[in-house]
């Protein structure tokens, strides 16, 4: 079972990177359109960090739901109980909701319809932060 832990930490680790790092990219593809630049060279870091945040989301989301999958497995396996898992499982479930509105974020910056500024991003960035605080507190503390 420690290996499943392991596994299942790693997996947690690199999915919040990805958390973490795609709404960055959010935050630089909605200062694109500024006029500090020429339009050729705004098209082409459109297309850049496009093509960049596409793959992360692609790499990113087996990640996620391995993560989730050993999670699962770890709580099948050990029988945890108490409203601490409850509560953390819950945040899990924002996570994934996380993950996949910024799945829909992206689709809707490649179709050119996201209209949200770059301040709306950075507050965004920083819900993921929140919840990993969050999970961590609820998972090693199991305060109820």
């Amino acid at each position: 079972m420690l290996v499943v832990k392991v596994l299942h930490l790693w997996m947690v680790v690199s999915w919040f990177a990805g958390l973490f790092y795609l709404p960055r990219i959010f935050v630089n593809l909605a200062m694109v359109d500024g006029d500090s630049i020429a339009e050729r060279d705004r098209q082409l870091l459109r297309d850049r960090l496009l093509l960049m945040a596409g793959k992360l989301y692609r790499f990113m989301t087996p990640i996620g739901f391995l993560a989730v999958a050993l999670g699962l497995w770890l709580w099948l396996g050990y029988g945890f109980s108490g409203g601490w898992l409850h509560a953390k499982t819950a945040l899990v479930v924002v996570l994934v909701a996380y993950h996949a509105y910024c799945g829909r974020l992206l689709r809707d910056f490649q179709a050119g319809r996201c209209r949200r500024s770059h301040v709306w991003f950075r507050w965004f960035n920083e819900l993921p932060v929140l919840l990993l605080l969050a999970v961590l507190y609820l998972a090693v503390l199991k305060p109820f």
